[in-house]
């Protein structure tokens, strides 16, 4: 009955800000199949996932703070290479929660986007 998760939606303050980013740090793919709302967004293709950024002053769901908290509310990305995806980081000066040798059994690194979305990147 279910395919997979078909998108995440995240909510962001500063649409060019997010935009940078998604895809100049992180490097996923701007899609041009978002339709043309009445509210600024982006959407991100990532792997068969979407990730939609959305403007929404009213919405509820930001977190007011980019400390890094592996337990609070985050989405995870399986990567092919973590070392790879840690020297991006880096490289892009953006602060990461290493967990190299986590109880999950797989390398786990949190990051969190400049509204205070958090992501995990795992191998």
């Amino acid at each position: 009955m279910y395919k997979g998760i078909h998108h995440v939606s995240l909510l962001v303050t500063d649409i060019e800000k997010a935009k940078h980013f998604y895809g100049s740090v992180i490097g996923f793919e701007e899609s041009d199949e978002r339709p043309d709302f009445d509210f600024p967004g982006a959407w991100y293709e990532v792997g068969n996932t979407q990730i939609h950024l959305i403007v929404h002053d009213e919405g509820k769901t930001l977190r007011g703070t980019t400390a890094l908290d592996s337990r609070d509310g985050h989405f995870a990305i399986r990567v092919s290479d973590i070392e790879a995806f840690i020297h991006r980081m880096e490289a892009h000066e953006v602060e990461i929660l290493d967990k190299p040798n986590s109880k999950t059994g797989w390398h786990q690194v949190f990051i969190s986007d400049p509204d205070g979305n958090l992501i995990e990147f795992n191998s």
